[in-house]
């Protein structure tokens, strides 16, 4: 019969479920009563519904190509140690430098078409020769670099943000083998601006007038000094940067050889 019936026995004197004393009961939190005058509302972000709050989608975003390669260049050059020929266009021309270097530049602007046209209307009205044209700065990658090579050159100015780099990352060298003063400046716009053009890589000096010579050669003799005798240098000289997550895994991998080794010292002793 006891495997078909059970009996359910009386609870014994002074015991009973409940455990906790009755002060413990009464201090439950009353129910908190709303305020009328401020009723909950709860949003509804259904279509049609409250308006969702604006997160930075930056993420998420298709970026463009020119931007992607902007990022990817820089995270390229901080993991990377970039080579001599390349770093020297990190180092540019420093500001005071740079001001007396573009207010000789600026006195050689080429002349306009409106500006030549009055000059030979001028010239012929006079029935005289138009004359030699005017010292001008001369620009042009394949131009400049003829100057060069022919030695006509008395100054080059070469831009630093030149992209790609490989267009001016020999010119440099160049300068140096035929012995011509060069300086890198920072902006191709600041450069293209002397030449009437939105941007411009390099331009030359090949002349100056008598009052601009003694400008001209301190500024080559400081150029000499910072740009064709200064020994070429890597970007770094220890280990390159790298990002989180392998700083983190190598810190990891640092930890497990310490306590490897740990180990082994303690076992030896």
């Amino acid at each position: 019969l006891s495997t078909f019936f059970t009996i359910k026995m009386a609870p014994k004197k002074g015991t009973s479920k409940n455990t906790k004393p009755a002060a413990a009961a009464s201090k439950k939190p009353a129910p908190k009563v709303a305020n009328p005058l401020f009723p909950k509302r709860e949003k509804n972000f259904r279509i049609g519904g409250d308006i969702r709050a604006k997160k930075d989608l930056s993420r998420f975003v298709k970026w463009p190509k020119y931007v992607r390669i902007q990022r990817q260049r820089k995270i390229l050059f901080q993991r990377l140690s970039i080579p001599p020929a390349v770093n020297q266009f990190n180092s540019t021309l420093e500001k005071n430098q740079a001001v007396e270097l573009f207010k000789l530049l600026t006195k050689y602007t080429p002349e306009t078409k409106e500006v030549k046209a009055d000059r030979l209307a001028a010239a012929a009205e006079k029935g005289g020769d138009a004359g030699a044209p005017p010292t001008v700065l001369k620009f042009g990658l394949k131009h400049v670099t003829a100057l060069i090579e022919e030695k006509k050159a008395k100054l080059v100015v070469i831009a630093s943000d030149v992209n790609p780099i490989e267009l001016v990352v020999w010119m440099p060298a160049l300068c140096r083998k035929m012995g011509i003063p060069y300086c890198i400046v920072k902006s191709c716009a600041r450069v293209g601006a002397l030449v009437g053009q939105k941007t411009a890589t390099c331009v030359a000096l090949t002349k100056v007038n008598k009052e601009d010579e003694n400008t001209l050669r301190t500024l080559c003799d400081n150029f000499d000094e910072a740009f064709t005798n200064n020994k070429l240098k890597w970007t770094r000289e220890g280990k390159p940067v790298m990002g989180l997550k392998t700083q983190m895994r190598l810190k990891k991998r640092q930890e497990a050889i310490e306590a490897e080794l740990a180990k082994r010292s303690k076992s030896s002793n």
